[in-house]
Order: C-alpha cells, then sequence, then structure tokens
C-alpha cells in the first residue's frame, strides 16, 4: 500500500484511519506493519503482541520453534516499529495484520496474547482463509474493565493499564540519565519487575552519548485516550464463526479468562481447547515460557500433521 502525503507530514494508507508517522519509523516509504522472520523453512506461525509490546517479546519462543518454523514477530501500531494511528480500532489492526498475512501467500497458525489476541480473533472471523490455526493467550472475545476487576476476588489485581500508561508520561524524559532511573520511577505504579522490564523495552535513546535523548516507541497519548475502545470486542459479521483449530490459552492465576467467558467462545470458535498454565497469570509466555512453548509446539504438531 501506498499512500499520499497531506500537509501535516504523515502518509495516509488505504486502511481505515491509518497514518504514518515519520518521527517514530525508520522509512515513511512503507507502510507495513514491521515484522522480523525467525527460521526458514516450515509452516508459517505469526505472533501478535499484547498492549504495550512489540513483536520483540516473543523471540525466545519463536527461536525455540524455528528449527521448524518460519516464525514471524509484528510489531502492531502504534508499537514497536510499526505506524501510529489516529485512533485504536480492533478491526483497523486486524486489517493491517490481515495485509501482511496475504502477502505470505499461505495461511497461518496466529497466536495472539491479551490485545493481540482480540486482533487475531477479529482476523479470523471476518478473513479465516488466512488462518490455518488460531492461539488465543489470555483473553476472551468480551469486554472487560479498564479500572477494577472482573470478580469479587480480594486478590485480584485490578485493571492497570491506565496506571501504567500514566506512570510512563509522568516520566521527564529530557532529565532522565539512566534506564535504572526509569525504572527505579515506575516502580510504585509498576510493582512486578517483569512488567517494568516488559514496558521499558519500548524506552529507547536516539543519539549517541550523553546527549542523546530518551522516547517512547509506544503512542501514549492515544493509548490513553483510546483506551476504553480496548476493553470491548468488536461485533462480529451477522453468523461469523470460526471453524479451524483453536487452542485458548489461559493463566492459571489470571483473572482474564472466567468459566462464562466459555459461551462466548464456544459461539464463535466452536473448535476450542482450553489450557490453563498453572503458576502464571496473565503473562503466561513470560512467566512460565517453558510450558508455554511446550503447549504450542504440541498444538502446532496437531495441526500440521492433521
Amino acid at each position: 500500500m501506498r499512500g499520499a502525503a497531506d500537509g501535516s507530514g504523515y502518509l495516509r494508507t488505504g486502511c481505515r484511519g491509518v497514518w504514518w508517522n515519520p518521527s517514530v519509523t525508520e522509512s515513511s516509504q512503507d507502510e507495513r506493519l514491521a515484522a522480523r522472520t525467525v527460521g526458514t523453512e516450515g509452516p508459517r506461525v505469526v505472533f501478535v503482541h499484547g498492549l504495550f509490546g512489540q513483536g520483540k517479546n516473543w523471540t525466545t519462543i519463536a527461536k525455540a520453534l524455528a528449527d521448524g518454523h518460519r516464525v514471524t514477530l509484528l510489531d502492531l501500531p502504534n508499537h514497536g516499529h510499526s505506524p501510529w494511528t489516529d485512533t485504536v480500532d480492533y478491526e483497523d489492526m486486524a486489517e493491517l495484520v490481515a495485509a501482511e498475512l496475504e502477502s505470505y501467500g499461505e495461511p497461518v497458525t496466529l497466536v495472539g496474547h491479551s490485545m493481540g489476541g482480540k486482533v487475531a480473533m477479529t482476523l479470523a472471523l471476518r478473513r479465516p482463509e488466512l488462518v490455518r490455526a488460531l492461539v488465543v493467550v489470555d483473553i476472551a472475545p468480551v469486554e472487560y474493565p479498564v479500572s477494577g476487576g472482573r470478580t469479587s476476588d480480594p486478590d485480584e489485581e485490578a485493571s492497570p493499564f491506565a496506571d501504567y500508561i500514566a506512570a510512563m508520561k509522568a516520566l521527564d524524559l529530557t532529565t532522565l540519565e539512566r534506564r535504572e532511573d526509569a525504572d527505579e520511577a515506575l516502580q510504585a505504579a509498576v510493582p512486578s519487575r517483569m512488567v517494568r522490564g516488559f514496558l521499558l523495552q519500548s524506552l529507547v535513546r536516539e543519539g549517541l552519548g550523553s546527549g542523546g535523548g530518551w522516547r517512547w516507541r509506544l503512542n501514549l497519548d492515544l493509548l490513553e485516550r483510546d483506551l476504553e475502545r480496548l476493553r470491548g470486542f468488536p461485533e462480529p459479521p451477522p453468523d461469523a464463526h470460526y471453524d479451524g483449530p483453536v487452542l485458548w490459552i489461559a493463566g492459571a492465576n489470571s483473572h482474564y479468562v472466567l468459566p462464562e467467558d466459555r459461551v462466548h467462545m464456544d459461539a464463535l470458535f466452536p473448535s476450542t481447547r482450553l489450557v490453563r498454565i498453572k503458576n502464571a497469570g496473565h503473562w503466561v509466555h513470560s512467566e512460565q515460557p517453558e510450558i508455554f512453548t511446550e503447549t504450542l509446539r504440541r498444538f502446532l504438531d496437531h495441526v500440521e500433521q492433521g
């Protein structure tokens, strides 16, 4: 896709509501999502990250699968090296991912975590011919609270994402000297060291030496404005369902997948198998990477031998 420039310096692509932002991407000539592929032979597996993530979050798992697969790691819009947009919308994100999948010339196994799981489900319901199999990680096709929890469990962690954005925006990047200072500043809002490390992967330094400035690869203003939009799930097309094999992975300690979510999942994805991974919360693949990888590998073997 190629876009036409307007007076703002952005390029509008053929996809509804998508604008190329040359200040945060490496090339203003290519409006495709940023992608990296590990492995050179075998069926293709495509990973889609969650909110605040980027494709490289999946690198360790991708390398573990690369002996028999071509594993592609995508950056969603407003994250990593991909374009920034004027809205955050699941259908737009799914359309951009679909454009990438079309270029491969073969259906893929699509893996999505959290927000990326909703993108993957949205795509599978609208473009099922592009998806050989689907893996949805710790999310359901339902509406989530922007703040507070989903249950009466006093140990349930309230939805933290608004607090994460506020904490990242509160960092004074003009005076920041070291990444360790940013880590310390985020501790109150983001007590988990693992999650802080995950967020700080998107804090990058431009230029060399002490004169280099810091910036977020995340479009924090937009994500803050449209965060409530991300809690929902777009209305599927009439009578839409995806009949291919679906692996639904949940963290046993997470409240993102509740028993009452099963009816919604089965209505749209009738060939779903649910696996709960012990000692894991919402970031299942980071908290239990070996078990997650083995679970995924067994599913891929089943799909590819079928």
